[in-house]
């Protein structure tokens, strides 16, 4: 049976955000992945089976392991115009390991879910957890579907950072990167923040809105904190009086 998904974002009665592709199964699980997860994970899931079904275009009670190793085989085909692309020399000209990786979760998460329900016709998982090899050892496993690459990050010398931070125009800008780069602040957690959430005199940032939903004070440099005064008083004149009766 050819299934091709049509992803829709649909708004629930409590105001939440919750994604369907069409199928009963896996709008099932979207669901039920919207009550444990955070809502970044679900579109990333509603996103990535999507990208499934649309390449494998077979019902989800039929893909079998060979279906996933062709989408694998797929996935790390060259693109359109990927030589224009800047890569690392020991990259390949398809997608990156890291997304064909998650993408596999994804695909292995639904079906982990459609096997603990009992009630559907599915009764394996078809995302092989590797390659079978030869052991030597009892403890080694077999070879992956898709090999990671681990690089370590590049970390900006002062030069550099000075350089980056120079070339930004507004206070605005400034003080954005300086919460990353000082403070190592992901972006969205930058976007998140308020005028309740600058603790002036403990120098420090409160996150409300971390990975996976945690809660963190963060020291920042005080560096940043003269360039927000600067945005406060020239970029948001009267702001700054507001800020500093949310913080006492």
């Amino acid at each position: 049976m050819v299934f091709v998904p049509q992803l829709r974002r649909v708004t629930c009665p409590d105001g939440s955000i919750s994604y369907e592709l069409g199928h009963e199964l896996i709008d099932a699980f979207l669901e039920f992945t919207r009550g444990r997860a955070r809502p970044n994970t679900v579109r990333a899931y509603a996103h990535d089976l999507k990208t499934f079904f649309s390449v494998i275009q077979k019902d989800p009670t039929e893909v079998t392991s060979a279906d996933v190793i062709a989408f694998v085989t797929a996935q790390q085909q060259p693109r359109p115009g990927a030589e224009n692309v800047l890569r690392f020399p020991d990259a390949s000209a398809g997608l990156a390991p890291a997304t064909v990786m998650r993408r596999l979760a994804a695909v292995s998460s639904l079906y982990g879910y459609l096997l603990v329900r009992g009630d559907t016709a599915v009764v394996a998982n078809p995302v092989p957890r590797g390659l079978p090899t030869r052991r030597r050892r009892r403890e080694l496993r077999g070879t992956p579907l898709v090999r990671g690459v681990r690089r370590l990050p590049r970390i900006l010398d002062p030069t550099e950072a000075a350089r980056l931070i120079g070339a930004l125009r507004t206070d605005r800008d400034r003080a954005i990167t300086e919460a990353m780069l000082l403070g190592g602040l992901r972006r969205a957690e930058v976007l998140g923040l308020s005028f309740s959430d600058v603790r002036l005199g403990e120098c420090r940032l409160f996150v409300r809105e971390g990975k996976g939903g945690h809660e963190r004070l963060v020291p920042v440099s005080p560096t940043f904190f003269s360039t927000l005064a600067r945005y406060l008083d020239h970029e948001r004149p009267g702001t700054r009086k507001a800020m500093r009766s949310s913080s006492s």
